[in-house]
């Protein structure tokens, strides 16, 4: 479940309850897609299929005043307009990544529900 310096799921959150429970929201919701491997690395949680479609990460490791605890990343081959995304960035021709800040796991209503099935859908 981790890569060489990545650690457990576990280890990723300890120290922050709230992200966490964010991680198993999100999982939840993703399960209810069909099956995704977890992937922790040393900066962040990565859902995946054939490519990655949903990043967690703890802004609070790179900035010194984060507005949340977690950061939802949603990586999706168009781009949503949606105000509650943070930044959305366009790292390759194919994919938007959409950053989510995510205060609480009841922030991942039906509307992120549909973002990530339609992220897990297009990592084939």
């Amino acid at each position: 479940m981790g890569d060489p310096g990545g650690g457990t799921v576990e280890e990723f959150f300890a120290g922050h309850p709230e992200a966490a429970a964010v991680y198993e929201a999100v999982r939840a919701l993703v399960a209810a897609c069909g099956p995704c491997e977890v992937r922790v690395g040393r900066s962040q949680v990565a859902l995946r299929r054939r490519r990655g479609f949903a990043y967690l990460w703890l802004p609070g490791r790179w900035l010194a005043h984060p507005a949340s605890e977690v950061v939802l990343s949603i990586a999706l081959p168009r781009e949503l307009a949606s105000p509650r995304f943070k930044q959305v960035a366009h790292p390759a021709p194919r994919v938007w990544m959409h950053h989510l800040e995510v205060h609480h796991p009841a922030d991942l209503d039906g509307e992120v529900a549909g973002w990530l099935e339609e992220a897990y859908h297009s990592a084939g």
